[in-house]
């Protein structure tokens, strides 16, 4: 047998072992995918069964309702990720996003209570949202920080900031808008659930349905091919954390209105933020994060903590799950990350 053609044979045969390798991954993510679906299907099931009134119009509202803070900042980590890429250690995360939100609500419940309009205090309120969200940019974009530590440390920045203002008190607050955000409703449906319908149209049109959205995903996905396609990859880069101190500040009049004050412990949302943006992951056809995708995760979210309350089960319990979630994203995006490169 001459040397040409044991080498041809031998290259075949590296080209079928990487080709079964390669479905092998991409088996192995879509049983993983299938099963986590399957999983929250017979969670959904076994809530209808069991938890009294789980189906109920009104409390279906209620839960769209509750969920309208966690979209909101799930939309901006979402954001973000698809900017930075979806790399777990080196791609885009905001974790000063629950923190910021928590400052931006201090300067907002803030104001008010000095007296201020709602104009200004809503301004000075988004104003400071991006602001942070800027900071972030600064320090990933221009210092060339990893994102995981640049946000961590904005983070411990905001936290201190929002501590220093209102002291670790509870700043009161009202006004006629907290007032419409609290009371008002249209078709039934209250004025809560319906800023998370307009504000996730809004973001689904942007995103998936703009030139502006295709060229934020080949950015993420592929920045070298970007760059030389002539897209300014910092630029987008820097606007994915803008955006997120943006729906940091539209969470924060929210929660205001929700609670009817500013409240210290808004960082506790981050794994909830996390679990929301990172699971959307599991309803996308590729792997990577969308908007819609994000929705229905966090509508998950909101129906396991709403089903846990129904059956007096302690919420506890579903941070333990959100943990559990996220691991399991993790290892789908890895399984689907793996057979991508081994084409």
């Amino acid at each position: 047998m001459s040397a040409s053609v044991l080498h041809t044979e031998v290259g075949v045969s590296d080209e079928k072992q990487a080709a079964a390798k390669s479905a092998g991954r991409r088996f192995g993510a879509l049983v993983v995918r299938l099963g986590a679906i399957a999983a929250f299907a017979a969670i959904m099931a076994y809530f209808v069964v069991f938890a009294p009134g789980f189906t109920s119009t009104f409390n279906l509202i209620n839960v769209v309702e509750q969920s309208a803070i966690l979209g909101v900042l799930a939309y901006g980590m979402t954001s973000v990720i698809i900017g930075g890429g979806s790399d777990v250690t080196e791609g885009g995360i905001d974790l000063s996003i629950a923190a910021n939100m928590g400052l931006c609500a201090a300067v907002y419940a803030t104001l008010l209570s000095m007296g201020y309009g709602d104009f200004l205090s809503v301004v000075a309120a988004i104003g400071v949202g991006m602001a942070v969200g800027a900071l972030n940019a600064l320090a990933v974009v221009g210092l060339g920080i990893l994102p995981l530590l640049a946000t961590l440390a904005v983070l411990n920045v905001a936290a201190g900031m929002e501590l220093t203002l209102t002291q670790n008190t509870v700043v009161g607050a009202s006004s006629p808008l907290l007032g419409v955000l609290v009371s008002g409703s249209f078709l039934g449906i209250s004025a809560l659930a319906w800023a998370l319908i307009v504000f996730s149209a809004i973001m689904i049109v942007v995103v998936h349905g703009t030139s502006f959205g295709l060229r934020l995903y080949a950015v993420g996905g592929h920045p070298e091919a970007a760059r030389a396609a002539g897209i300014s990859v910092p630029f987008y880069v820097s606007f994915t954390y803008v955006l997120s101190g943006f729906c940091a500040a539209v969470a924060s009049i929210l929660t205001v209105s929700r609670l009817s004050a500013s409240t210290p412990g808004s960082g506790e949302l981050l794994l909830s933020v996390l679990a929301a943006a990172l699971l959307g992951t599991v309803f996308s056809r590729r792997f990577v994060p969308t908007m819609g995708g994000t929705l229905l995760s966090v509508l998950f979210i909101g129906l396991l903590a709403n089903g846990f309350q129904l059956l007096n089960v302690s919420s506890y319990w579903v941070n333990g799950v959100q943990g559990a979630l996220i691991l399991l994203v993790v290892a789908i995006t890895s399984f689907a990350r793996g057979s991508e490169g081994s084409r």
